[in-house]
């Protein structure tokens, strides 16, 4: 009697091209993880922070601080695709879009007669802030990477 065999054989890998080295040292660049985002989230929600707890301004400061020698050590490697991310111009509107946005509502909910003073709405715009903060930097990172032609690994 003859055991029957389930298994199946392996398929062979598919042979992947070999991309020549770009010439701007771009190729090797990694997305930036999610996380990193994170920080910039809190600064976009250090204004409302601030205005419910006075003294969070030493913790953003903090936090700022934290944000910059990780990106300066960690992340050294990455700072290429900083870089580019910087020089684009998405990017720029996208920082004055969230802070235009901010004013915006603040604008139209004092002419309305809805002021943000209390805690919860304060809470509530910093949660909104930090989230577009991040959903938008990471948006802007994927288009980055389509638009410079990485493979985003």
């Amino acid at each position: 009697m003859q055991a029957i065999s389930t298994r199946r054989p392996a398929a062979a890998d598919p042979v992947q091209p070999v991309q020549p080295a770009r010439p701007d040292g771009l190729d090797a660049v990694r997305p930036l993880p999610v996380w990193f985002f994170a920080f910039e989230g809190v600064l976009g929600a250090a204004y409302d922070i601030c205005h419910v707890w006075h003294s969070a301004w030493m913790a953003v400061v903090a936090i700022a601080a934290v944000n910059a020698v990780v990106g300066l050590t960690v992340l050294r490697r990455r700072i290429k695709l900083v870089k580019a991310m910087l020089k684009n111009g998405r990017t720029r509107l996208i920082a004055f879009g969230l802070i235009a946005l901010r004013a915006g509502l603040h604008l139209v909910l004092g002419v309305a007669g809805a002021d943000v003073t209390g805690t919860a709405a304060h809470l509530a715009f910093a949660a909104g802030m930090a989230a577009a903060t991040v959903g938008l930097l990471w948006f802007d990172q994927r288009v980055t990477f389509r638009a410079l032609g990485l493979a985003a690994r």
